[in-house]
């Protein structure tokens, strides 16, 4: 899923395109893909684009008039910059808005449809936002108060979007490597240092990798947003060694997601069970880093 680095590259480059264009035609091939009814689609047409903005991990296009669409693209969901009025890919396309100067073309891989476009009048934005403070645009003593609010492990605490705006399951990885902390500690559980980490590495790591995507992007249109970059220091990086300390990094498989960690930065060794693995191996289930390679042939 696209988390802040990324919409935030995808809104400075729309921006610079949209921004003052009237829009020519909203092609809505997919209806599920469009989640609201009023205002109709057609009210949009010839309207120019004052704004776009983020909201969270949406993408908001305000239009004059007092109305905005805007644009939740969920997991599988990408935005592509093609010529005016450039075809809908058959099988992935979800929405195509057309300018003169080209057309943003929504599209959604896979089968699971959960990408969302909310037609809506400016007043009713607010109902989609889900409250969570913006990391980059907030202060060490905010982030830090909003995250302790209540008790939550680290890793919910930086992707529940009523606490902290457009982290998710990458960047969280990422940035508790760098803090050096296990994603199953308690906010609670904190001391001072610990906070002054977490908070550091939250701002940090989102503020890098933003540079570094704006970098990748120079002008040209973000085409190869993903989840599993090149760079990233353990997610998707199951088994390959810790930048860090060089020990492999180990994983958290549940639902149809996961949690990447290194066991010799972030929980002393300690090895969190994995729901799937665990199960199955019962009593075999190594405990610590050591006993794992202890069993590992050479």
């Amino acid at each position: 899923m696209p988390e802040l680095p990324d919409i935030e590259v995808y809104r400075e480059a729309l921006a610079e395109r949209l921004v003052g264009e009237p829009l020519r035609a909203l092609r809505l091939p997919r209806p599920f893909f469009l989640r609201t009814v009023a205002p109709a689609p057609e009210a949009f047409i010839g309207s120019r684009v004052e704004a776009v903005e983020r909201l969270a991990k949406r993408i908001v296009l305000r239009f004059a008039g007092g109305r905005s669409a805007v644009m939740h693209l969920m997991r599988a969901g990408r935005l592509r910059w093609r010529p005016a009025g450039a075809p809908l890919p058959k099988k992935a396309g979800m929405a195509a808005f057309d300018f003169d100067q080209g057309s943003l073309i929504v599209t959604e891989a896979g089968t699971k449809r959960r990408a969302a476009l909310h037609l809506l009048e400016d007043d009713d934005i607010a109902a989609l936002d889900p409250g969570g403070i913006d990391p980059l645009a907030s202060s060490p003593a905010e982030l830090r108060a909003r995250l302790a609010e209540r008790n939550h492990t680290l890793k919910r605490a930086l992707t529940d979007q009523r606490i902290v705006a457009g982290i998710g399951n990458a960047f969280s990885d990422e940035i508790l490597l760098a803090a050096q902390l296990s994603p199953f500690r308690q906010t609670d559980d904190l001391g001072d240092d610990e906070w002054r980490r977490l908070v550091g590495a939250t701002r940090n790591t989102l503020a890098r990798w933003l540079e570094r995507l704006r970098a990748e992007r120079g002008e040209g249109f973000p085409e190869k947003v993903t989840a599993f970059r090149a760079g990233m220091a353990v997610h998707g990086r199951y088994g390959e060694p810790c930048p860090i300390c060089g020990s492999k990094v180990q994983r958290i498989v549940y639902a149809d997601s996961e949690c990447n960690y290194c066991a010799r930065c972030q929980t002393g060794g300690r090895l969190l069970a994995d729901r799937a693995l665990s199960r199955l191996l019962k009593a075999n289930w190594p405990k610590t880093l050591d006993e794992l390679e202890e069993r590992q042939p050479e």
